[in-house]
């Protein structure tokens, strides 16, 4: 069994460990495999970019950061683009999977790539994916590999950024990484001790924000902690398309700084935003993230010596399963808000700015 690897869109801890679980499953239980790395996601496979992995390239993987395959993003509106030889980027996939003589494709990825998965399964190709962001958005999983690496590191900074917000006695604002989906920054809010989290999900009131830090400093707190997601959209915005959005902020790409700048004048308090940025993103995964992305990448194994195809690997109530591709596809888990950890930061006081 011939079976190619690939690691596709941004970077998150946990890949090598998932490359590393599937590899070590493949050469433990699945007889004549060969293991085929493909360079740089679906850029790899487009170009036809391939080496054949042996059995030490799995070794001492599992705690290292990154991917060792390499990654790249490549837009799923352009698959199907013919270019001037009308010729897609969809075609030459196809094409390379068959002169690589795969007879399996497993892709590391989030959701642009599960829907670029399913569209190379409906085209025949036989395709496990595996649901990889640490903004936890893929549809059918309780959980990505990633997130809670990245958790625990957004979480740290929160935790840092008190001792310099009570020592100056400052608001300050930490944006968290999540355009669509708010996960990362509920969940670091809440374990950080936020005062104020503002998700993508839930557009808020500038005005109300700068009164709950208003009301804080006015009972007495000294500094106030403001978790903003980098997706965050005031209620204004939220009625605004992409591009109208972009243009009414101008340099601003994300609400962040003006966010900021807004409560520095009408809370009366001075202000600071902090950007973690890809620091959440990079270093070794978290203890959780090891142990997950080995019973993800085992079970991918699993399900190629199986031929189970078509599907992607998922958590679900704690058990290892798996969904079609299908039907996962284009859709994304976003935090409801009804969900029980917003209920819960409401209940201790904590301000969504709605």
């Amino acid at each position: 069994m011939r079976i190619g690897i690939l690691t596709s869109g941004g970077d998150c801890p946990g890949l090598n460990a998932v490359i590393r679980g599937f590899g070590k499953y493949a050469f433990e239980n699945i007889k004549n495999v060969e293991l085929i790395g493909i360079a740089d996601g679906y850029g790899g496979l487009i170009r036809g970019e391939c080496r054949e992995m042996k059995p030490s390239d799995f070794t001492g993987i599992l705690t290292l950061g990154g991917t060792i395959l390499g990654t790249s993003r490549q837009p799923f509106k352009l698959m199907t683009v013919e270019d001037e030889n009308s010729v897609t980027r969809l075609d030459l996939m196809k094409k390379n999977y068959k002169k690589m003589g795969l007879d399996c494709l497993l892709t590391l990825g989030g959701a642009g790539t599960h829907k670029t998965a399913a569209l190379l399964s409906a085209e025949g190709c036989n395709v496990i994916g595996l649901p990889k962001t640490i903004d936890n958005d893929i549809w059918g999983t309780d959980v990505t590999f990633g997130f809670h690496t990245a958790l625990d590191v957004a979480t740290e900074c929160i935790d840092r950024i008190h001792t310099t917000a009570a020592s100056h006695g400052r608001t300050m604002l930490v944006e968290i990484m999540g355009n669509k989906a708010g996960w990362l920054t509920l969940y670091a809010g809440l374990a950080g001790g936020a005062d104020i989290i503002l998700l993508p999900e839930i557009p808020f009131s500038p005005e109300k924000v700068a009164k709950a830090v208003a009301k804080r400093a006015d009972a007495g707190k000294a500094f106030s902690i403001v978790a903003v997601a980098e997706g965050a959209m005031t209620e204004k915005e939220s009625k605004m398309k992409k591009k109208e959005r972009a243009s009414a902020r101008g340099s601003d790409v994300t609400i962040t700084n003006s966010l900021a700048k807004y409560i520095a004048e009408n809370a009366n308090v001075e202000t600071r935003v902090v950007v973690p940025g890809h620091i959440q993103r990079g270093g070794s995964p978290s203890a959780y993230d090891r142990v997950l992305s080995t019973q993800f990448g085992a079970f991918a194994g699993k399900l190629a010596s199986e031929e189970k195809f078509g599907v992607t690997v998922a958590m679900v109530g704690g058990v290892v399963t798996y969904n079609a591709l299908a039907d996962i596809a284009g859709k994304a888990k976003l935090v409801p808000k009804t969900c029980q950890e917003i209920e819960t930061g409401k209940s201790i006081g904590i301000s969504f700015g709605d």
